[in-house]
């Protein structure tokens, strides 16, 4: 059979993967985009509830971890937040701030997609969906992809097939393996932007309290956010928990998470103001705090009779734990609840300029799929466009 030949060939129609694959074709590139899941851009299209938090106003290199944290610096700054909301607004797409200036589409996520096809093909841009690659090989004249719809040649390869997360929508291992394969690094990934589940011990405690939920602040290692923090029959979730779930995972040690949960509020002037109060402690929290929780945390705490019967050690240590209260979660929901995967293709063997690989000429990495894991809020999207188009310019 024929090798079908292009410049580039783009492994992933996402977020990332059509960001290229646009960017090179409207420089003259010969473009193939190949993806293997049956529909386009799933994951634009199931995100921020079907509308696409599509990126956030103040994202920095500040709002992402990875192993080399300087690595995501270049991409971002050479294509910001504006720069994709001038291509939204090229495009007539009505959208909305909501939040810590994270940004929505007013309608629909699918005008998002419709939007990156419409830039691919003004590119030029040829599709080959769903198509699947069995292989990939790499001799003098470039990569040699074997696919289910016959031979492709190209001089650059793209790989921007994602992370692990939600395996119901197609996502493979694909990018970690062909990295091994050409000799890259990878960082063990994890489920990131994740639910944390309770240990048997809290679970029994604190599982009928599914649905409930209260403002909180979350700190774990560097990381510290404040936010809503949501019960559920598992463990925790809301955003304060997801955002700190990727710090709980970045750490070798899975230090405790510590939750105030009077943020705003010095815990010990609350009680000193209640000193003399003949209510239990839980009776004056429901104050602040939901009625169930309030009872059933300050009875794990041994805080039943009322606040003027206490001693003063007594209330010392209860001010202390709920300004920090230290929950040491069993573990994650896993992939299939994560928003993003941690760790990925390591970027000490990428170049920050243009995310090709150092060691292998022609091969590139975008996306989710390398070792840079932005917050929750639309930061995601922002590195995909970015390195999608960092590559882009380069391939």
């Amino acid at each position: 059979m024929s090798v079908a030949r292009y410049d580039v060939a783009v492994v992933g129609g996402g977020a990332a993967g059509m960001m290229c694959a646009a960017t090179a074709g409207q420089r003259g590139r010969r473009v193939v985009l190949i993806e293997h899941y049956k529909d386009i851009g799933e994951k634009i299209r199931i995100s921020g509830g079907g509308r696409c938090n599509f990126t956030n106003l103040h994202a920095t290199h500040k709002n992402f971890l990875s192993s080399n944290p300087d690595f995501c610096r270049s991409a971002l700054a050479r294509y910001t937040p504006r720069d994709f909301i001038a291509l939204v607004e090229k495009h007539k797409i009505a959208y909305h701030e909501k939040t810590l200036g994270q940004l929505f589409c007013d309608d629909s996520s699918k005008r998002i997609i419709g939007m990156l096809r419409e830039e691919c093909q003004v590119g030029g841009v040829r599709w080959r969906h769903p198509c699947a690659v069995t292989q990939v090989s790499r001799g003098a004249d470039g990569f040699r992809l074997e696919t289910s719809e016959g031979p492709i040649g190209s001089e650059s390869l793209v790989i921007a097939t994602g992370g692990l997360t939600v395996p119901k929508i197609g996502a493979t291992p694909f990018a970690y393996r062909l990295a091994e394969q050409f000799g890259l690094a990878v960082v063990a990934p994890k489920p990131a932007l994740v639910p944390l589940s309770f240990p048997p011990e809290l679970l029994e405690r604190y599982g009928d309290l599914s649905g409930l939920s209260l403002p909180a602040e979350a700190t774990c290692g560097p990381g510290r956010f404040r936010e809503s923090l949501l019960f559920t029959h598992r463990g925790l979730s809301g955003p304060v928990v997801l955002q700190i779930s990727s710090y709980w995972q970045q750490g070798e040690a899975r230090e405790p998470i510590r939750i105030n949960l009077l943020p705003g509020a010095k815990a010990r002037e609350w009680f000193a103001e209640r000193r003399r109060s003949r209510s239990a402690p839980g009776v004056l929290l429901a104050e602040e705090l939901p009625q169930r929780f309030a009872r059933q945390w300050t009875e794990a705490h041994g805080a039943t009779s009322a606040m003027a019967e206490l001693s003063d050690r007594a209330v010392d240590e209860l001010a202390n734990a709920l300004s920090a209260w230290e929950v040491q979660p069993s573990g994650t929901l896993g992939y299939n609840k994560a928003e993003v995967t941690l760790g990925g293709v390591d970027t000490r063997g990428l170049s920050s300029k243009t995310m090709a690989a150092t060691t292998v000429p022609g091969l590139f990495f975008v996306g989710e799929c390398v070792d840079v894991t932005g917050h929750l809020g639309g930061f995601n999207f922002q590195w995909a466009w970015a390195s999608g188009r960092a590559a882009g310019e380069a391939a």
